[in-house]
């Protein structure tokens, strides 16, 4: 069984704001530790589009990236990573090789939808 972190209650899980969006732009980032991508992703008129950076090239091309929705949490603080400024963490599973693969909606959602 693995570890499980201690038990919280959900105003805790409340404080942490995880959205729905769609992947608009995606970049190479050749400055990166490690290899990975810079995203843009949208979501909606209320958050707008946010930037972040991504380890997830194993994976996924640009061309399979966009226009995917994508779910990531947009309440962290900015994080510089490299010479970009990261707004937001998209979240994924690591699979039987450790590589991310991405958490997404089975069906269409409108863009800010946030998880509950």
């Amino acid at each position: 069984m693995a570890d499980v972190e201690a038990t919280i209650g959900f105003g805790d899980f409340m404080k942490v704001d995880i959205r729905v969006g769609t992947v608009v732009d995606v970049q190479p980032f050749p400055e990166a530790r490690k290899p990975a991508y810079k995203l843009w992703v949208d979501f909606g008129p209320e958050i707008g589009t946010r930037k972040s950076s991504a380890q997830i090239t194993v994976l996924y091309t640009p061309e399979t990236l966009i226009g995917t929705q994508v779910a990531a949490v947009v309440n962290f603080p900015p994080r510089q990573v490299g010479p970009f400024m990261s707004e937001i963490l998209v979240l994924g599973f690591p699979d039987a090789d450790g590589n991310v693969v991405l958490i997404r909606p089975t069906h269409p959602v409108p863009n800010g939808g946030r998880l509950h």
